[in-house]
């Protein structure tokens, strides 16, 4: 079988020097290796034909020490048809929970169980209840102070959705937090359409409450088989990203999990992880080449 390593990178000379040290790694293993491909600046594509068994732990090995992103797949089928995405921390640069509870005046309470939460520390619905139940009485004009001043999207983010969704792909934000924001982020970033939590209300400010049912990991995992049931494809030509314990179900079961910038129980079970590149990284994995890429 023919795989393909996609190396990607902030800084083109580190790239360079990451595709020299892992094409020897792995030639010396026994692989055949073909000669890079470019993609665009700082990201590349190295065919490889019967790699070793434990291909991956020499890569991993060979880029110990420089800033770049690996991944390591079967060479067809790389472009993916359905795009589901975490929110928070991943196409966006915040926790908006931990952004509400500063308005509220208890972001360090809050702020810490969302790190727990994230890390599969705590149950992601009973945590979810605690934090919002702290908030009680926030105005609702605090929501759109928070995403007005807090909320951005991380780098990439909308090239990533925009460029899936101009080559035929559909794209889906699906969130543990709060459909006040997914509506705004899927919006701005060109999702297909969002789905997330509610909070309740009551005259004017937050009750403290989230509606039922919760949306947590198994309704991330339930929202992928979904909707790549709706278009009537394989999860192996479905993509995922997210960087929390809540984000592993729907990783783990897509054709291509990715983790950005995540915990390290996700991390550590996603196909690739991206430490160090923006979200176009995504594309670049599938093979997209710079000059397709949709950008404002």
């Amino acid at each position: 079988m023919e795989f393909v390593l996609t190396l990607v990178g902030p800084d083109p000379a580190q790239a360079a020097t990451a595709a020299d040290r892992v094409s020897s790694a792995l030639a010396a293993a026994g692989a055949g290796v073909k000669a890079p491909i470019p993609l665009g600046d700082g990201a590349l594509d190295i065919p490889v034909i019967a790699a070793p068994a434990d291909v991956r732990a020499r890569v991993e090995e060979a880029l110990a020490d420089v800033a770049v992103d690996a991944c390591l797949q079967p060479a067809a089928g790389r472009r993916k048809r359905l795009l589901i995405a975490d929110m928070d921390s991943t196409i966006i640069n915040v926790e908006c929970i931990d952004e509400l509870a500063d308005f509220a005046g208890v972001k360090a309470q809050v702020s810490e169980i969302t790190e727990r939460a994230m890390r599969g520390e705590l149950d992601f619905e009973g945590a979810l209840k605690a934090r919002v139940a702290m908030l009680k009485g926030l105005p609702l004009a605090d929501l759109q102070r928070a995403y007005d001043e807090r909320v951005r999207l991380n780098p990439g983010a909308r090239t990533l959705v925009r460029t899936m969704t101009a080559h035929g792909a559909k794209a889906f934000l699906v969130s543990g937090g709060f459909n006040f924001f997914t509506r705004r982020v899927a919006e701005a970033a060109g999702f297909d359409a969002n789905r997330a939590n509610s909070l309740i209300e009551a005259d004017g400010v937050l009750a403290g409450r989230v509606g039922e049912p919760i949306l947590g990991r198994e309704a991330k995992l339930a929202a992928l088989k979904e909707e790549a049931a709706n278009l009537g494809i394989p999860l192996s030509q479905t993509l995922a990203v997210g960087d929390g314990a809540n984000d592993l179900a729907m990783i783990e079961a897509a054709g291509l999990g990715v983790a950005y910038r995540a915990k390290p129980i996700v991390a550590a079970q996603a196909d690739a992880k991206v430490d160090h590149a923006d979200l176009t990284a995504l594309l670049y994995f599938q093979g997209y080449r710079a000059d397709q890429f949709v950008t404002d």
